[in-house]
């Protein structure tokens, strides 16, 4: 569940750190539009984990995608190794 409030809010930071926890980031707003965002460390760590584990699948499929044309199956390789 989102908790939202507003960034006057911490003025009493306790009150804004008890809605933040595992999972439920507190999302600050300034003057009625989103501008900051509170996480737990932990919860930061893994979604940082998360977004480079996404750019590296998103680099691996680009490359396969480029260089499809210059795969050989195996059987082929071997004949051109003289294996066959």
């Amino acid at each position: 569940m989102r908790t939202i409030m507003p960034v006057s809010d911490l003025r009493n930071y306790n009150k804004v750190l008890e809605h933040c926890g595992e999972g439920t980031p507190v999302f600050l707003t300034k003057n009625g539009y989103g501008k900051y965002v509170i996480m737990d460390i932990e919860e930061y760590q893994k979604t940082l984990v998360e977004i480079e584990m996404g750019a590296m699948v998103a680099e691996s499929e680009r490359r396969m995608k480029s260089s499809a044309d210059k795969t050989i199956d195996v059987e082929e390789l071997k004949r051109k190794l003289g294996y066959v």
